[in-house]
């Protein structure tokens, strides 16, 4: 194999597809980067099994071939290349990598070895708009569990695709988080669970400024990412998840309409004198249009409040400050409305009017005050 393609295209492309190498294995393909020449554009491959990232660059091809690479050795050498292009050469597993007066000779690995990425060729297609798909992923993303320890499904991000509407949905067992939108889709009903892991290396690879869309390939047990020039394929979580219709609590006795950045400022107000968001709660009183804030630990004590237009019974409720931050920032209006149940039911976090997200965020107990 021998080709020539620009360093900076090359050094993008590899920097992307690291993401993708598993460097805590102990088998050195899955640790290499595939690199394969492709018509007259040279495509890098990184795969662990469960996710995988793939991209083509355009160089000029003077002899085909594959090779797998370290990934880590082929990212630092072309980082630190100075001209502007790049020829790669192998002789059976020997690699030569040339760029002005520099010149690399290392040891690559056979690219039969390299696994076989799953296919999803006849998966169910989707096209979607890249800018509405990150703003409804950034909004519910927060919401999915970052380990296993309550259910492995939770450390997913739901998606459910019906007519005309998509509706993502992040759930972590102390909060929920849902975004609907409406799309052009006439299609069977379809729900699938994409990994955190997938979903936060979209989000890197996604351009809000692109008119580009999102094509997506939903398999039975994989699913791939088209975005840009990337694809990206990743395995399916299966598992019973929360039925989030049902969670949603149904009996309302206060709303609160009030300013977003006015309740982020307050909480925020209280986060110097919290030790830990697990054992020191931030005690919120709904009342007399106001929304009152407190909390209590060794290392002090603090009270200030905002205005908020309270409509219905005066309630005192407590929270984790960080899960009620996170909500209040997900959303992207300039007011919310905030409806709650009781002292002990948990909170709605949606706008003003429409349902195109709605959060929830389970209560604290609180301890009495003396």
């Amino acid at each position: 194999m021998k080709f020539t393609c620009k360093t900076k295209e090359l050094n993008t492309a590899c920097n992307n597809v690291i993401r993708a190498v598993n460097s805590k294995v102990t088998i050195p393909t899955i640790e290499g980067i595939l690199i394969e020449t492709v018509n007259s554009s040279v495509s890098l491959t990184g795969y662990d099994f469960e996710f995988g990232i793939n991209t083509c660059i355009n160089a000029y091809i003077e002899e085909d071939g594959d090779i797998v690479i370290n990934a880590k050795v082929l990212c630092d050498i072309i980082r630190k290349l100075a001209d502007e292009e790049v020829t790669v050469e192998t002789n059976g597993t020997s690699v030569s990598i040339i760029s002005g007066a520099a010149h690399y000779s290392i040891s690559g690995i056979d690219a039969n070895d390299y696994p076989e990425l799953p296919s999803v060729n006849g998966g169910y297609p989707l096209e979607l708009e890249q800018k509405m798909l990150y703003s409804m992923i950034v909004q519910t993303v927060f919401a999915v569990a970052d380990t296993e320890s309550s259910k492995p499904v939770y450390t997913g991000l739901k998606f459910d695709m019906k007519k005309d509407e998509l509706t993502v949905i992040g759930v972590d067992g102390y909060r929920l988080a849902i975004r609907k939108e409406a799309v052009s889709y006439e299609g069977d009903d379809l729900t699938f669970i994409v990994p955190k892991k997938t979903i936060r290396e979209l989000l890197k690879l996604m351009n809000t400024e692109s008119e580009n869309n999102i094509l997506i390939k939903v398999g039975r047990r994989h699913i791939v990412f088209e975005v840009e020039n990337y694809s990206i394929i990743s395995r399916l979580l299966d598992g019973e998840f929360l039925d989030y219709h049902t969670a949603i609590p149904k009996v309302i006795n206060t709303t609160v309409l009030i300013n977003t950045n006015d309740a982020v400022n307050c909480i925020e107000r209280t986060l110097p004198v919290i030790e830990n968001n697990q054992k020191n709660p931030i005690r919120c009183l709904f009342d007399n249009d106001q929304m009152r804030v407190s909390t209590v630990s060794s290392l002090g004590r603090v009270v200030d409040y905002t205005h908020a237009n309270t409509s219905g019974e005066r309630v005192e409720i407590g929270f984790n400050s960080k899960f009620m931050l996170d909500a209040l920032n997900a959303a992207d209006t300039d007011e919310v409305r905030i409806e709650l149940g009781g002292p002990v039911s948990p909170v709605k976090v949606m706008p003003l009017s429409g349902n195109s997200f709605l959060f929830l965020v389970l209560p604290m107990r609180l301890k009495n005050e003396n």
